[in-house]
């Protein structure tokens, strides 16, 4: 295992931004930015052992602070997803959000975490690991209370990337936090053809503006059946919309204080599998509809519709206006906890 920092840059106002490299015994190497809290790349090796990077992005700071970045690879919060028409309602108080979605407000609003330089340093374990910590202010971005943020990136010898995720707070407040990064586990082209588990009976039902309708509907017999493996675009046309792909929150049959398996997927072509496991309720699976190769990521390569696929851990969209779900608030003397790990294997 090994460990090491380097400069990646600075932002406009002069504060420094720290690219930290973590890798393990396999050669698979993760490097993380403190900027966004944000996954840069991750090298793992296929069935022949040779690496690639299966993260995508951007080779330079200034492509994530100025190319108006979909979230690759970075935290969101201080709100996942949508929250409707960017309003809800806590203790009796209405809070309004910004807009930054259609009619709604999504990832936090217009400077979420991703925004954000957040510390960074080398945790204190025996693993390769950094963390990161941040303090979201009263009234940031509209949301109530002064949040405290810790979420630490270890990587393991048996190629698993975690990610640990804590909060408190000094008032009440929504907390949904989730890692944005977009994975193509052949390094390059489409996804469409890998074979993806999702371990779920349900999903979340949404409105034509992603915004869930409070229904929790059943996956068998609709092209949101991923209870047994199969190519994640071989359904795409049965879907409703434009453009054609999934944007959808799966409701996760184990959820426990222990992470559980949520979702597998597999490329044909590289061998590179991915497992994700999940202390969260519900997982979102997005297929990059809105990448449209007008972005161009790293070594210049355009970005196109479906080159990438994200698996963001999570409570449900707009869950802060839906008390049937699961609860996301959190209050003064609580602490927000949650773990996620991406654990990759080649056959």
């Amino acid at each position: 295992m090994s460990i090491e920092k380097k400069p990646f840059g600075k932002l406009n106002d002069g504060s420094q931004v720290t690219l930290f490299t973590l890798s393990n015994v396999n050669g698979v190497e993760a490097a993380v930015m403190n900027y966004g809290a944000t996954l840069v790349s991750l090298e793992v090796p296929d069935r022949h052992g040779k690496l690639a990077d299966v993260a995508l992005g951007f080779d330079t700071l200034e492509d994530y602070v100025e190319r108006n970045s979909p979230y690759f690879g970075c935290i969101v919060g201080r709100v996942a997803n949508r929250i409707a028409k960017g309003r809800f309602t806590l203790d009796g108080v209405e809070y309004r959000l910004a807009i930054n979605n259609g009619p709604n407000h999504l990832h936090g609003g217009l400077k979420g975490f991703d925004k954000a330089n957040w510390k960074g340093e080398f945790s204190n374990t025996t693993a390769s690991s950094v963390k990161f910590t941040y303090v979201s202010r009263d009234g940031e971005e509209g949301y109530p209370g002064n949040l405290s943020v810790t979420v630490v990136y270890m990587l393991t010898d048996q190629n698993e990337l975690q990610i640990e995720y804590t909060a408190t707070t000094d008032k009440a407040t929504p907390v949904n936090l989730t890692n944005h990064t977009y994975f193509n586990l052949a390094g390059s082209g489409d996804v469409l053809g890998y074979e993806l588990m999702i371990a779920a009976d349900q999903y979340v039902a949404v409105d034509d503006t992603l915004i869930p309708t409070g229904e929790l509907k059943s996956v068998q017999g609709t092209p949101m059946d991923f209870t047994r493996a199969v190519p994640i675009g071989s359904r795409f046309s049965e879907l409703d919309g434009e453009p054609k792909g999934y944007d959808h929150c799966y409701v996760l049959r184990h959820v426990s204080r222990k992470p559980s398996l949520a979702a597998r997927v597999h490329d044909p072509l590289s061998g590179r599998t991915l497992e994700v496991y999940t202390t969260e309720p519900g997982v979102q699976l997005y297929t990059s509809n809105f990448l449209d190769g007008t972005i161009k990521g790293k070594g210049g390569r355009s970005y196109r519709q479906h080159s990438a696929f994200c698996l963001e851990t999570q409570h449900f969209p707009d869950s802060v206006n839906k008390p049937q779900f699961p609860s996301a608030i959190l209050r003064p003397g609580e602490v927000y906890s949650q773990r996620t790990t991406f654990r990759f294997s080649a056959k």
